[in-house]
């Protein structure tokens, strides 16, 4: 049975230029490899509405419990100008010890390591008692609606049952093993639009300026303290990340107003009472600038947390004898898709150092990649043993 190479592979997966949602032909070549060790591949393809399809990949070796799933992304951000890189972004060069691509942190390195590391193990342990599963998407970085939120419920009619998964992102903030994530916080987006009265400004008085009201508005939600955090989770917090009056003329009061928002948001809340909370401040302002609101959400995900369990510790063991550091259990960060798979199995994340991912020259250090592969055989030792 054919063993693969790590960074021969990561090479190849830097070589697709997989911006999301742009498959490249990644699926098949993944599909290719992985038959080759023995598992039985089924590539899922998803479409909603107006949205590109995307490609997934959901892979088996066994058929008996439990299941060990790998969950990981193979789409990655756009590089931007390519002039600005020290090479070819979609060709892979190593520098300093460094391998140097996009997708090289954010996740493909990963991707390539634990496959790496599963072909070394079935190769030496023919009879082990369980199942490995991947599950790899093609819609991470982008809207994430046809991508592993899709594939988890095509799980769930299929009656599929995974006992953990370990989701691969690169969760070390500068150095290898610093950090696994055991839960995030929720993400809600808020897509706000103010309605006034256009008129002339020297007779303001007889139009409503909307610019007031939504300054005013978010004013209030900015400095509106949500908590103090909890016992497993940072604060909640909320950032303004878009303000735009569409008005080409400097003497005339504008109609609209519009503003986009987010709030990152722990455990002591959900989407819902949220939304009810912004609510109630919109009716409130408006009412006081005698301006109309449309508000509308986009909820990425509710926070969550994976209890730790024996799983847990026998991971974070692992990454610490290769790696001398003593692992912290940790929520920070954004989103990952293990929102989507926590409801259907427990969960965690563990990948590359994280400090050069989307930006210009990402890159990896090899030894890590080395050792991350080391520590993904490691754990399939121990979870099956």
């Amino acid at each position: 049975m054919k063993i693969f190479n790590d960074l021969q592979l990561a090479k190849e997966l830097i070589r697709f230029p997989t911006v999301t949602p742009v498959d490249a032909g990644i699926m098949k070549f993944l599909e290719k490899k992985l038959k080759s060790i023995g598992f039985k591949t089924k590539i899922l393809e998803f479409k909603e509405g107006n949205s590109k399809s995307v490609k997934n990949i959901y892979a088996r070796f066994g058929t008996i419990s439990p299941n060990f799933c790998y969950a990981g992304h193979v789409d990655v951000v756009p590089p931007g100008k390519i002039k600005n890189w020290s090479s070819n972004p979609f060709k892979p060069t190593i520098k300093n010890g460094r391998l140097i691509g996009r997708g090289a942190s954010d996740m493909k390195s990963s991707v390539a390591s634990f496959i790496a590391a599963v072909s070394d193990f079935v190769s030496k342990n023919k009879k082990f008692r369980g199942s490995i599963s991947l599950l790899i998407t093609g819609d991470e970085e982008g809207i994430a609606i046809n991508g592993t939120k899709k594939v988890v419920e095509y799980l769930k009619r299929k009656k599929e049952k995974i006992n953990f998964c370990l989701v691969g992102e690169p969760t070390n903030p500068s150095r290898m093993g610093e950090m696994i994530k055991i839960g995030r916080r929720g993400s809600i987006t808020g897509y706000l639009s103010i309605f006034g009265k256009m008129g002339h400004v020297a007779y303001s008085h007889k139009a409503v300026n909307p610019s007031s009201c939504i300054v005013d508005i978010l004013k209030n939600l900015k400095q509106l303290k949500l908590d103090n955090g909890s016992k497993n989770f940072q604060p909640s917090n909320l950032e303004v990340t878009k303000i735009s009056i569409d008005n080409s003329a400097d003497n005339v009061i504008p109609r609209d107003a519009y503003a986009t928002f987010n709030i990152r948001f722990n455990d002591r809340h959900s989407s819902n009472k949220l939304k009810k909370k912004i609510n109630i401040y919109l009716r409130k302002i408006c009412k006081k600038y005698k301006c109309k609101f449309k508000i509308e959400y986009m909820i990425s995900g509710e926070s969550f947390i994976t209890k730790p369990n024996k799983t847990t510790y026998m991971i974070k063991n692992v990454i610490k004898k290769n790696t001398k550091v003593n692992t912290k259990l940790s929520t920070s960060g954004g989103t990952s898709d293990a929102r989507f798979i926590r409801k259907i199995s427990p969960c965690l994340e563990f990948g590359m150092v994280g400090a050069s991912m989307h930006q210009i020259d990402e890159n990896i250090k090899v030894r890590d990649l080395k050792t991350l592969t080391k520590i993904h055989k490691e754990i399939l030792e121990n979870y099956f043993s």
